[in-house]
Formats: C-alpha cells, sequence, structure tokens
C-alpha cells in the first residue's frame, strides 16, 4: 500500500472522486483498487477558495510508483516481564489516563482493580444534572469526578501537541468503543459529550470482560508501605457492596482519614496507577502527607468567552461560512510584554458554557459540546499564565490554595450560589460596575492580561472583541497546579507508585492522558509476569 499527499478537494466535491484524483495527480490509468483516508484538513488560508486536504493510503497495480509505502501504524504489544506478581495492579481514577491503564492492563492479563471515587455514568449524569438544576453538589460525583473523568463533560477533543505511535491505538479503542471512525483521520478530532458516555461504558465493560473490576464510589484515602515500598492501599465508600474479598480496615488516630460514615478497606498490592485527574485536591493531599514528593507547577486561569457560532464561522470561512463546513474553531496566542502568555484553550463551537465545580463553595467553569456541534453559541477559555513566583509559599500545594482562593471568590461574587459570574467583554474592558463579579472573581494580573491582549486577538480574528461577547468567571482547572515527580521508569519515589495524566503534571487533555495510561501500563507488564489468581 502506497501513501499520498495533498490531495484536493473543494467543498462540493464529494470524497468518492479521491481515488480519481490520485490517479489524475499520478498520471495513471491503473485502478485505485483500494483507499483509506490518514488525515483530513481544511485549508481557509484563501476564504475564496477553501479546500479540504487528504493524506490516503491506497493499493494499484500501476508500475514504477516513486512514493513512500504506507507505514505499519498497529499497536505493538509489550512483552511480559518474569518478576512474580503477588497482588492485582490498581489504578486510581477512570478518566482517560486510568481508562486506558487499566484497559492495556486487562488486555494483557493482569487482572486490574479500578477505584473510581465517582459514580457509573448513569447515574453521574443525573447528579451532574440535578446540580445543574437545583444548584445540589455532589462532591463524589460531578462534572469531574466520576466515570470517564472530566473530559466525558466536555467537547472530547482529541487534538494532541505530543507525537507518539500510541495514539492510534487510543483513536482505534475509541472507534471500537463506539466513536465515529473519521476521529482516526480529521486533523481535529473530537467526539462530543454525548457520544463520549456510551464510549466510556463500553470500554469499561471491555475491561471487566478481559478479567478487571471497577469498584465505583470507592475513593482511594491513603496507601501503606514497607520503608519506601507500596504494599497496599487504603479505600473508603459510602456502601460494603464491593468489598466482600476485601479485608476491613480498624481506623486509628494516626490515619488523619475523615470517614463521614464512609466504609474504610484496605486492599494489598504492589503496584498502584495514580491517575486521579486535575481536581482530586484531597487525594494530593494525602498523598503528600504520605512521603510522595511532589512540585509546584505553572498553570493558567481565566475565563471563558462566548460568542455566536455563526460569527466564528463568518470570521474564519468569509463567505463560504454556509456551505459544506464544520462549524469553525480557533485558536489564539498573544505574548505580554511581561513575558506572560494569553491564549484560547478548549474552544467549544457550537457548545455551552457549564458550571464544573467539584468542592464545596466553589465556582468553576468548562465548555461542553455534543458531537453535531450543532448549537448556537462557541466559547472558549482566554487564560493566562500564572507563575510558581505568583503563589503566596514555596509549599508544593500553593498552587492548589492559588486555585481555590479564586474558586471561592467566584462563588462569594454569585452570590453564594453555584452559576457563574458574568458580563459583556465592553463591560468587562470599562471595569463597569456588573463586570465587577467576574473582575473580582481573578487574580488582577490575569484580568489586566486579557484586556491587553483582546486587541491582538481581535486582529487575528474579527470581531472577537465584539461588545456583546459573554464573559464568564473563573477557569482555573486547565492543568493541573502540582506535578508528581517521577523516574524515567515513571514511578515516584515510593517503588510501585506510578503517577499519571492530568492530575499528576503529565498531559493537557484526553489523548496526552491516554498515551500517558498505556506507557504506564506497559512499564508493569515489562517487569511482572501476568497475574495469577491464588
Amino acid at each position: 500500500m502506497y501513501r499520498i499527499h495533498e490531495i484536493k478537494l473543494g467543498l462540493e466535491e464529494d470524497k468518492k472522486t479521491i481515488p480519481e484524483k490520485i490517479k489524475k495527480k499520478l498520471g495513471i490509468q491503473s485502478e485505485i483498487s483500494d483507499y483509506k483516508i490518514v488525515k483530513e484538513s481544511i485549508d481557509a488560508r484563501d476564504k475564496g477558495d477553501i479546500k479540504y486536504i487528504y493524506t490516503v493510503d491506497f493499493e494499484t497495480d500501476a508500475a514504477g510508483l516513486e512514493l513512500p509505502k504506507a507505514p505499519d501504524m498497529s499497536y505493538q504489544y509489550p512483552i511480559s516481564g518474569t518478576k512474580k506478581l503477588e497482588e492485582r495492579p490498581i489504578v486510581a481514577g477512570f478518566g482517560p489516563c486510568g481508562m486506558f491503564a487499566a484497559l492495556l492492563l486487562s488486555e494483557m492479563g493482569y487482572a486490574p482493580i479500578v477505584l473510581e471515587r465517582g459514580k457509573r455514568i448513569s447515574e453521574r449524569i443525573e447528579d451532574v444534572e440535578r446540580f445543574w438544576r437545583d444548584g445540589i453538589l455532589n462532591e463524589e460525583s460531578n462534572v469531574q469526578f466520576g466515570e470517564g473523568g472530566a473530559g466525558t463533560f466536555s467537547d472530547g477533543k482529541l487534538t494532541t501537541g505530543i507525537k507518539d505511535k500510541r495514539i492510534r491505538k487510543v483513536l482505534e479503542e475509541l472507534v471500537c468503543a463506539g466513536a465515529n471512525e473519521e476521529i482516526s483521520y480529521k486533523q481535529k478530532p473530537h467526539i462530543g459529550t454525548d457520544v463520549l458516555r456510551d464510549i466510556v461504558k463500553n470500554i469499561r465493560e471491555k475491561i471487566i470482560a478481559n478479567g478487571g473490576e471497577i469498584l465505583f464510589d470507592t475513593r482511594l484515602d491513603g496507601i501503606k508501605l514497607d520503608g519506601d515500598r507500596l504494599v497496599s492501599v487504603i479505600v473508603s465508600s459510602t456502601s460494603s457492596n464491593d468489598f466482600n474479598e476485601y479485608n476491613f480496615y480498624n481506623k486509628n488516630s494516626d490515619d488523619n482519614v475523615e470517614n463521614f460514615n464512609r466504609v474504610l478497606r484496605e486492599i494489598k498490592t504492589e503496584n498502584l496507577v495514580l491517575a486521579i485527574g486535575h481536581s482530586a485536591r484531597d487525594t494530593i493531599r494525602v498523598l503528600n502527607k504520605a512521603g510522595i514528593l511532589m512540585s509546584q507547577k505553572q498553570f493558567s486561569v481565566g475565563v471563558r468567552i462566548e460568542h455566536t457560532q455563526e460569527l466564528i464561522n463568518v470570521s474564519q470561512y468569509g463567505k463560504n461560512a454556509n456551505k459544506n463546513l464544520p462549524p469553525a474553531e480557533y485558536k489564539l496566542v498573544h505574548r505580554l510584554d511581561d513575558g506572560r502568555g494569553v491564549y484560547t484553550f478548549c474552544m467549544c463551537p457550537g457548545g455551552e458554557v457549564i458550571v464544573a465545580s467539584s468542592q464545596a463553595e466553589g465556582v468553576v467553569t468548562n465548555g461542553m459540546s455534543n458531537s453535531a456541534r450543532s448549537g448556537k453559541y462557541a466559547n472558549s477559555a482566554v487564560l493566562v499564565d500564572v507563575r510558581t513566583s505568583d503563589f503566596e509559599s514555596s509549599d508544593p500545594l500553593s498552587g492548589l490554595i492559588f486555585q481555590e482562593k479564586y474558586e471561592k471568590l467566584a462563588y462569594e461574587n454569585a452570590n453564594q450560589k453555584y452559576e457563574a459570574p458574568q458580563t459583556t467583554w465592553k463591560e468587562f474592558e470599562t471595569n463597569a460596575k456588573d463586570a465587577l463579579p467576574v473582575i473580582n472573581s481573578l487574580p488582577s494580573f490575569v484580568a489586566e492580561g486579557i484586556k491587553m491582549a483582546m486587541p491582538h486577538f481581535a486582529r487575528k480574528l474579527r470581531n472577537f472583541d465584539a461588545p456583546d461577547a459573554k464573559i464568564y468567571a473563573i477557569e482555573s482547572r486547565s492543568s493541573s497546579p502540582v506535578r508528581i515527580d517521577r523516574d524515567e521508569n515513571f514511578e515516584c519515589n515510593i517503588t510501585g507508585i506510578y503517577p499519571g495524566g492530568e492530575g499528576a503534571g503529565y498531559a493537557g487533555g484526553i489523548m496526552s492522558a491516554s498515551v500517558d495510561g498505556i506507557k504506564i501500563a506497559e512499564e508493569i507488564i515489562k517487569k511482572f509476569e501476568k497475574f495469577s489468581a491464588k
């Protein structure tokens, strides 16, 4: 099979014409017997002549073609190690990192146990909808916690800046679980929250069918060590139904685990994948106190901005805005005079701004889209770099405390309701009275940074500074403010503990977190034999 680049189609041309386009470009008469789209992108630099651009793998019996052969993109499974695995590996967290770590471990016969503090997707949806409707927050089951992690209530973007062969494995598994095959070749693939909800359930069922086990409503509350080696984890649940085979744990005064009528259990293990996500602040505090080394990490804080999708389409596509094109996207970056970056992040075409709180008396915003991206509005985070020098101390958890401070301010500025303070760009720019609830929910350098960057954004994307564009506070969970230290084998300073994904500071989205989970699973597999029940 050969690979060819730069096959161009006009907006009115059908993909079925791709074989003829290949023949014409190569100047051959032989038939294209088979073809597969590898990549699809849109070239909108000339708004009067927008094109779809394709990379295609194909077969033909034409002789003498000087084209590269299509590379083998199949995932190569690791070879199992020889060290005996005494206990089943445990994966803490069932977001993208934990999900793909557990999937690979289960495929390879390691029978992982997954701990997910939140609920199954069907119950989680009910909790989230109750929160949005009635303002009743379940701190264990919400937009951040539960089956699928924070990405389940998002746009489901699969774009990533990393280059890794494991990306293909992730995409193939998502398609197998119900995603549209187009995600395997679109330049900016996405799934949508509506489709993701079925996908995470299907991956869960695959893990279980492969011998894995998933304990919902089960939170990692502590670890037990023998020197610098992991020997067991302490977990809790509001129900004992899932704990019949595990040892009861007698809590003593030294453990400092808040019970809140939760049933505590101890599970023996020598391998723990920490895939807890960027919002599990209580777990981070427990692990920090237990002696796991962590360091401060730069992150970003800002607002959500919302325009009509039509405005974005016209700005990006011009007169072709209503033709055969997807809802337009954008990505904007500006560097301030003091070196801070201001940039748009997690843009949601045809989506909505949501409140994504997971901690009592705190307000967080995010964006969410369905797979069709058919909503009237487009939104994106507008973020400003927060440096470690902005923190109030050298404590590794100072960034976490920084986040909490401004999320609580947003809650107070929303009249102590789980609603995002909002205003318009015109009011925000001029410090109007109605904008103060938003402005006062932000660090002053963030509010000023956004104001300084906006004219530069508007020069790149026409009407981005529309006076009636809505501004919502506060976007504070773009990435983790903490990095859990790990070595080249993905282990932290405690032997057997593998920090990964967004919560550990090693990923920035669904794809990079999923790949990180696969890498960690590979390290465990390469070290140990498959698990054999005693």
